[in-house]
C-alpha cells in the first residue's frame, strides 16, 4: 500500500511537469473525496466523480464481495471485556471529522513529518497530547500495576 500511494505521487509529479495547466500532486486518499462528497451535499453543488470518490465505497464494496465469495463474511465482536460500541463510536467522530477537517491525522503526520514541516509536527505533538488527556479522563487516571509485576514487550 505504501508503495502505492508513492507511485501516485511519482505518477502526478510527473503529469505536472509536462501539463499546461497546475496540477497538484497527490496520491491515494480516503478522507479527501468523502470531505469532496459532503461539500457537495452542504453546498448542494455537483457532486465530484473521480476516481477518489469511487474509492471509498469501492473499497467497502469490493472487501464485502470478497468475504462474500470466499464465505468469510461474518459479524465480529471483540472480546466480551471489550465494548465495541466505544470504538465504533470513535471511529464515526474521527471520520467525520476528518471529513471536516479535509484530511487525517495519519496523512498530515506522514505527509508534512516526511517534509520537516513544522507545522506537522507541531499537530502530531498535540494529537499525541490529546489522546494522553483523553486516556486518563476515560479511564480515571493512569494505569497502577500491582508490585513486582512488569509489562511484557
Amino acid at each position: 500500500m505504501g508503495a502505492s500511494i508513492a507511485a501516485g505521487w511519482i505518477a502526478t509529479y510527473a503529469v505536472a511537469q509536462n501539463a499546461f495547466e497546475m496540477v497538484a500532486i497527490s496520491s491515494i486518499t480516503f478522507t479527501g473525496p468523502s470531505a469532496d462528497t459532503l461539500m457537495g451535499f452542504v453546498n448542494e453543488r455537483e457532486l465530484p466523480m473521480s476516481f477518489g470518490s469511487g474509492l471509498v465505497p469501492g473499497v467497502f464494496l469490493g472487501a464485502l464481495l470478497m468475504a462474500v465469495i470466499t464465505k468469510e463474511a461474518r459479524i465480529q465482536r471483540f472480546e466480551p471485556q471489550m465494548p465495541m460500541e466505544r470504538y465504533l463510536l470513535g471511529g464515526v467522530m474521527m471520520g467525520f471529522g476528518s471529513m471536516l477537517a479535509g484530511g487525517c491525522a495519519v496523512g498530515a503526520g506522514m505527509s508534512g513529518g516526511a517534509i520537516f514541516a513544522l507545522t506537522a509536527w507541531l499537530a502530531l505533538l498535540s494529537m499525541w497530547i490529546g489522546a494522553v488527556v483523553t486516556q486518563r479522563l476515560t479511564e480515571g487516571g493512569p494505569r497502577v500495576r500491582p508490585a513486582g509485576t512488569c509489562q511484557q514487550s
